[in-house]
């Protein structure tokens, strides 16, 4: 599809090309709002990453077989998508884009202190399917918002550079989430783990709290936020 988008769809080169200053990263390093989604990207998927650690063996416990757990993760993925896309972009549209990005990383944040609650509890299937449902809901908000806001908040001359920055944050976020978050389960388990990816959320919530929409602007000018 991406191939045939291409080809097909894609406007074809121009034969003469407009002389552009080339963004910096400098640019990017100096913007507050892209500072902001970069650390988000990077606690998102690290976070996204340790919680896998200790979660299958939180679904052994609560009685579901490791071969079963799809059982669980299934449903609670395509119910996210459907909530998320019936919410999201008509939210966007009226203007609750910030409200909306805020409270999914809220939700993720309290998914993980759920989750920490229940390390040492007997929790119940249907209780940890329904913290995963709201976790892949936050999550898939954040996903699909983030690379939109990047790409409007960066200087128009930057774009290829503020991606950049951020996808590498993202892939370091994997990594970390796999190395800090196996220490953490080494040597504390779930009741390290959990609150650790709880703290980081909510230190993301704390440092997102003073972003704004990006409204509508003239491809020239950056947003400020």
């Amino acid at each position: 599809m991406g191939v045939a988008a291409v080809i097909w769809w894609v406007p074809p080169e121009p034969r003469q090309h407009k002389d552009q200053p080339k963004g910096r990263v400098a640019d990017v390093l100096h913007s507050p709002a892209l500072l902001r989604l970069n650390f988000g990207v990077f606690v998102l998927h690290a976070v996204q990453l340790a919680m896998w650690l200790a979660l299958p063996a939180m679904l052994v416990k609560a009685g579901l077989s490791r071969q079963d757990h799809w059982q669980v993760y299934l449903p609670a993925v395509l119910g996210s998508f459907v909530v998320m896309g019936g919410s999201l972009f008509q939210l966007e549209k009226r203007g609750y884009l910030r409200a909306v990005f805020l409270t999914a990383i809220g939700l993720t944040a309290l998914v993980q202190a759920g989750l920490w609650s229940q390390v040492d509890a007997n929790p119940g299937i249907t209780l940890l399917g329904g913290l995963l449902f709201v976790f892949f809901y936050g999550f898939n908000v954040l996903e699909a918002s983030q690379p939109s806001l990047v790409s409007k908040l960066a200087p128009p001359t930057a774009r290829g550079a503020a991606m950049g920055v951020y996808n590498t944050l993202q892939s370091l976020g994997f990594f970390a989430g796999g190395m800090v978050g196996g220490w953490l389960m080494k040597h504390g388990g779930g009741n390290s783990l959990f609150p650790v990816a709880a703290g980081l959320m909510g230190l993301w919530l704390l440092l997102a709290w003073p972003m704004q929409a990006p409204a509508g602007r003239a491809a020239n000018s950056p947003a400020k936020v």
